[in-house]
């Protein structure tokens, strides 16, 4: 992780913000979330934040906005593509995880988007089974936002703290010390 953190920090802090908004937003748009690292540069850019390069402010807004969007985006292309999306090659081999995702949507409504928000696979593939499921946009986008609005902060901010896990593995603790004392 300390190799990928001093790559970030080696870029201009607005690229750092597009990084970062740009793999959350993927990481939540259409599962890309099996992939795309979205929650690690999350904390990455908290950690971008603790050392400096970076506003912790505009870093959470960024992870906020991205998070939001890209679920956004996730439950569109379930809206349109309804079961065929969950019928693609590389869901089918999910399906028993999809089926119980989609039985949480069902019984649990907006909370399953909420709390979802905090689940790797959850996060991914329960924006489209809202779409999917027909959820009206309005309650899935308020249940969405409150999710967003808890996750961002929860990821970006904690990065900053001295002397936590997360400093130490980065290397960065003494550096991170001494930006979060000014």
């Amino acid at each position: 992780m300390t190799g990928l953190l001093e790559r970030l920090i080696a870029l201009p802090g607005t690229v750092v913000y597009l990084v970062v908004g740009g793999l959350v937003l993927a990481e939540d748009a259409v599962f890309v979330g099996f992939v795309v690292p979205g929650e690690t540069a999350a904390v990455l850019g908290g950690v971008a934040a603790g050392l400096g390069h970076v506003s912790l402010t505009g870093m959470i807004a960024v992870v906020v906005l991205a998070a939001i969007i890209g679920d956004s985006i996730g439950y569109e292309v379930g809206h349109r593509l309804g079961g065929r999306l969950l019928e693609t090659r590389p869901l089918r081999h999910r399906r028993q995880s999809l089926d119980r995702a989609a039985d949480l949507l069902a019984r649990r409504g907006g909370k399953a988007i909420f709390l979802g928000r905090f689940v790797a696979f959850l996060r991914a593939v329960m924006p489209a089974l809202a779409g999917t499921a027909h959820m009206p946009y309005r309650r899935f986008l308020a249940w969405n936002a409150a999710g967003g609005l808890v996750w961002g902060p929860a990821r970006c901010w904690p990065a900053t703290w001295p002397a936590t896990p997360t400093t130490r593995w980065s290397g960065t603790s003494g550096a991170a010390r001494r930006s979060c004392s000014r």
